[in-house]
């Protein structure tokens, strides 16, 4: 039994080494796998891996308008409900429109008074423009008989010198001279006075005018708020946070909805300062929402923030004071999404994202800046 136990062991030496020569060979190729595809990312990182920049911190936003009424009144119509698209000019709330029509009503009445008044005025220019031309025609006999008298006294008086009239005649003649003189100067005072009197017409005319245009301005500002009983949506977009009532009385800028425009969507990523040196606008960016698994979106930067979040904030930081830690800040960066309308439906604002910026078209900003910054301070 010994020697089969012996022939068994020897039987087995020779399998056990093919097998060990196996598992070399195995562990070789995955070891040489495992060392070409480090190469590779390797290469890939060196060449584009390190210049991408990525963050999670980083959510959709839209600059949603606020509805609101320029007037104040009770709602008596609402035309939109929660979530419906909309389109810009359309309208969504109508207001009472009453108290506005009567306003306008009122202030067309108005104008129509000063019109008549100015009217009434014109009439009476024209009335006077005839006083005036009476006054001119009795002016005109009154300086002829002044005239006349003044002849006659010239005619007489030589007469009366010479006896041959006598001078009572001649004393009446003066008499009668002096009176017409005396008439055709109050006729010409009258005439005088009708012409003056045209330009306080022609003054309450400019009044009634004046009080006319007041009227027509106050009645432009009685059709705009006419006009704004019915509130409209000014962009297109999604109604959203809806809070308005039939029967509600709102006041002017009370907050009714909101508009989304959703066609409009972007992105606020917030990237650490130590990721932004090469971020530029125009770069590309991937982007993966967690409400799209699976599916990868572009877009490319916007612009770059002009402070960090921190500095913006209600109550700014003040590390002048107390102790100091060093926290690394973050930059807000405007990523402009790049999607079709179906993507845009699911993309709403308040989503949060991953995206990742290629910053490799700026690779040698660095380079050039350390370049830039040297020789200027070797002209120091």
């Amino acid at each position: 039994m010994a020697d089969e136990a012996d022939k068994t062991a020897t039987e087995k030496a020779p399998g056990k080494k093919r097998m060990s020569r196996t598992t070399l060979r195995v562990l070789l190729v995955v070891a040489a796998v495992v060392v070409v595809a480090l190469i590779l990312w390797i290469i890939h990182y060196e060449t584009r891996g390190k210049y991408v920049e990525g963050t999670n911190d980083a959510y959709i936003r839209a600059d949603s308008v606020t509805v609101s009424p320029k007037i104040s009144g009770y709602v008596e119509q609402v035309y939109v409900a929660d979530n419906q698209d909309v389109k810009a000019g359309q309208p969504l709330v109508r207001i009472d429109p009453r108290d506005y029509k009567a306003a306008t009503a009122q202030y067309r009445a108005q104008i129509d008074v000063a019109d008549a008044n100015a009217e009434n005025v014109r009439a009476g220019i024209r009335e006077q423009e005839a006083a005036i031309e009476q006054a001119r025609a009795q002016l005109a006999a009154g300086r002829a008989d002044a005239a006349f008298a003044a002849g006659e006294v010239a005619r007489y008086a030589p007469l009366a010198e010479s006896g041959a009239e006598t001078r009572e005649k001649l004393t009446t003649l003066r008499n009668q001279a002096t009176q017409a003189a005396k008439s055709a100067a109050a006729q010409a005072a009258a005439l005088d006075s009708a012409e003056r009197r045209i330009g306080s017409l022609k003054a309450q005319i400019r009044q009634a005018q004046a009080q006319g245009e007041g009227a027509q301005a106050q009645l432009a500002a009685a059709d705009v708020n006419l006009s704004s009983t019915i509130v409209r949506a000014s962009v297109d977009g999604r109604i959203g946070d809806k809070g308005v009532r039939v029967g509600q009385y709102v006041q002017s800028g009370t907050r009714l909805m909101s508009v989304v425009p959703l066609s409009a969507i972007y992105i606020t990523a917030n990237f650490k300062e130590t990721q932004i040196g090469l971020m530029r606008p125009g770069q590309p960016a991937t982007i993966k929402a967690d409400a799209l698994p699976g599916v990868g979106l572009h877009g490319h930067v916007e612009s770059v923030s002009p402070g960090t979040g921190a500095e913006f904030s209600l109550l700014p930081p003040q590390n002048a004071t107390g102790n100091f830690t060093k926290i690394v800040q973050r930059v807000p960066v405007r990523i402009a999404i790049d999607a079709g309308p179906e993507a845009r439906r699911v993309l709403v604002p308040g989503l949060s994202v991953t995206v990742d910026v290629d910053t490799i078209s700026a690779k040698g900003a660095e380079h050039d800046i350390k370049q830039q910054e040297q020789a200027r301070q070797a002209k120091r």
